[in-house]
């Protein structure tokens, strides 16, 4: 697909400037669970970005601030939008989370970097109309690496019936050099959730175990 096309409002030399590689939107359509069918498909949804990692060689005492601030939001609104398209609008947004693997030259706090700050996650947030924080997974991994990515419901995170993980496999990235940034989304509830919500749960202690432990 064209990068205009991938990446809405923004230029090449905003592109260029945050060492943006690839955009690439995976969507998953579940008809059933179990042998029964679903009364509508669940639609999951995982936009992630590839970008060469600005601080590289820079050392654990580097301040991974201004890139952040520069980088991030672009990442957060490309791929928010890229997230509401193959859902067809935000309102069927559901569900989210994010995550980002960082490559063998970089470090941890690399990947946090990029989506653990308010320059992606109010981003992402905004545009895809939920209040709640983000479920996360982030790590170092190499080519050809499968994250997965834990969802929850974008304003009531407390929801259990919308639980859920998506599973996106990165069939090359992050190279050594590069950060993945991925956000996911999907379009309802687990599949035939059943097991109550919190708001409902009875109040649960060890007292339950009483007169089985040894």
């Amino acid at each position: 697909m064209p990068a205009e096309t991938m990446t809405g409002t923004f230029g090449a030399d905003v592109l260029e400037s945050i060492g943006l590689r690839s955009v690439t939107t995976v969507c998953d359509e579940i008809l059933s669970e179990s042998g029964t069918p679903l009364d509508r498909p669940l639609r999951q949804v995982a936009s992630f970005a590839v970008v060469g990692n600005p601080w590289v060689g820079g050392g654990v005492e580097q301040d991974l601030g201004p890139e952040a601030r520069e980088v991030a939001p672009v990442l957060g609104k490309i791929l928010s939008d890229q997230v509401v398209s193959a859902l067809g609008g935000v309102d069927d947004v559901a569900t989210f989370g994010k995550a980002a693997l960082v490559g063998t030259e970089g470090e941890l706090e690399h990947a946090g970097a990029l989506i653990h700050t308010p320059y992606f996650g109010n981003i992402v947030r905004e545009l895809l109309e939920g209040t709640s924080v983000l479920c996360f997974a982030d790590g170092r991994a190499i080519p050809g690496t499968d994250v997965r990515i834990p969802l929850w419901h974008k304003t009531h995170a407390t929801s259990r019936d919308h639980y859920q993980t998506i599973d996106v496999h990165l069939p090359d990235a992050p190279r050594a050099d590069e950060i993945c940034v991925v956000v996911a989304a999907s379009d309802g509830p687990r599949l035939f959730p059943r097991l109550g919500d919190r708001r409902t749960d009875a109040p649960i202690t060890s007292e339950i175990l009483k007169g089985k432990l040894t």
